[in-house]
């Protein structure tokens, strides 16, 4: 089953027995094990019965709160692992240190590696796209990596390479219908960025989950700096996941026209657009389909899922900062 997501306004959320339930204008709309959730994503207004809570609490399962465009609200997570000996490794590798260096050069190296990479899989399809500009601009972005001694600095390499990217992304969407100029979010303005900013909220959702299970403190991350109720551990580990699953979710969507423009509405007075209901589901079906596809892992060299793989990131992570394996492997994958 992995994640469900409430998407009906002012359905209700319960449980009978060793089920969760969600019922909505009398109707029974989902009825599922609880045994087979990991995740409760809520996009728009839901009530949430106690005895949920504390189910979802006991069993360790995290309630995610979006708003119906997208943006993320806040969380219901269960207590921190008892595993001190991870987060005391987090918060004795806090920045500037050599540890903190090293993964944040891990961050964005498997980041932008995972852009070049979309770009070089569009040329190869479509010879003719002018996307060499931009790879070669992420070519130059990577090479002095390992060479940048400042966290900051590295920042600004982030920033360039993202802008290499995102400046061609519209190079890799194949319908007439949409057109990407620029990242916008906050709110988006265009069908794509509604798609971006869905999917990242909703990639946030699953790396935090990951990030606690292995037992981080999710809000101390190296990349990311600190900000009050930032989990900025789960952004860091994030960066590396984006390419591989929410831009590739957004990109088939639309050149598969899966999603078709009748699927957003635009708020007349701030020009939020957002997907319509039956969009949103669409969506939601894409980007569960993509977090179980299955991948060789190129560390472990076994299968795994993206959802999988969330876990197994973490897991490395928590490996190197306490001394287990000498780097920390960011997700690659051509």
């Amino acid at each position: 089953m992995g994640t469900v997501y409430v998407t009906q306004n002012e359905a209700f959320i319960g449980k009978t027995d060793e089920r969760l339930t969600v019922r909505a204008n009398r109707q029974t709309l989902l009825d599922v094990p609880l045994i087979k959730v990991d995740g409760v994503v809520v996009l728009g207004r839901a009530t949430v019965s106690p005895a949920v809570v504390i189910e979802l609490l006991e069993r360790k399962i995290a309630l995610s709160f979006l708003t119906q465009t997208g943006r993320y609200l806040g969380r219901l997570e269960p207590e921190l692992t008892k595993n001190i000996f991870v987060r005391s490794a987090q918060w004795k590798a806090i920045a500037p240190s050599d540890p903190a260096l090293h993964l944040v050069r891990g961050f964005i190296r498997g980041k932008l590696k995972n852009c070049r990479n979309a770009l070089l899989r569009g040329q190869r399809e479509i010879p003719d796209l002018q996307l060499q500009p931009a790879i070669t601009q992420l070519e130059q972005v990577l090479a002095p990596i390992d060479q940048t001694g400042s966290i900051n600095s590295l920042r600004g390499l982030e920033g360039s390479g993202s802008a290499a990217y995102f400046g061609s992304f519209n190079c890799l969407i194949r319908v007439k219908d949409f057109i990407f100029t620029h990242r916008n979010r906050r709110p988006p303005t265009d069908p794509v960025n509604a798609l971006l900013s869905l999917g990242y909220a909703l990639l946030r959702h699953d790396v935090q989950s990951a990030v606690n299970v292995v037992g981080f403190d999710p809000y101390l991350g190296y990349l990311h700096t600190e900000r009050y109720g930032r989990p900025s551990l789960a952004l860091d580990l994030m960066e590396e996941f984006r390419p591989l699953v929410v831009d590739a979710v957004v990109l088939s969507g639309v050149n598969r026209k899966a999603i078709v423009p009748t699927d957003f509405v635009t708020e007349p007075l701030s020009g939020a657009v957002s997907l319509t209901t039956e969009g949103l589901r669409t969506f939601l079906r894409l980007y569960e389909q993509k977090k179980q596809s299955k991948f060789k892992h190129p560390v472990l060299q076994t299968q795994c899922t993206y959802q999988e793989a969330f876990e197994i990131q973490a897991r490395l992570l928590a490996k190197y900062l306490m001394g287990e394996i000498d780097q920390y492997p960011p997700l690659v994958l051509k």
